[in-house]
């Protein structure tokens, strides 16, 4: 005889709800825009989570700015205080703009 079972339950023991977790949920689509960014940047970079970081950074942001997950430090979710957010379009204007410069010296 199993403890507990599909009906029945294990009764008496209370469930312990996960320390962090993605709840509760965005029913409201509050951060539907960050989301859709983070996934597309995926699916462009064949699922090379570390080249959207920036993404997921702005996604988690939005949901502690909402309530939808606790506030925490960001450092403590994985990003350091050396991870500078700069969107693709900035990164692409600091290679140029070195690369002009460059050329101005020589």
């Amino acid at each position: 005889m199993s403890a507990g079972g599909a009906f029945g339950g294990n009764r008496g023991v209370r469930p312990v709800p996960p320390e962090k977790g993605v709840f509760p949920l965005d029913h409201l689509h509050e951060c539907d825009l960050e989301k859709k960014d983070y996934l597309a940047c995926l699916k462009s970079t064949g699922a090379q989570s570390e080249k959207c970081r920036m993404f997921s950074k702005k996604y988690l942001e939005c949901r502690m700015e909402r309530n939808l997950m606790a506030k925490q430090d960001m450092s403590e979710l994985g990003f350091g205080n050396a991870d500078v957010v700069v969107a693709p379009s900035e990164e692409k204007d600091k290679l140029q703009s070195s690369a002009s410069d460059s050329k101005e010296r020589k």
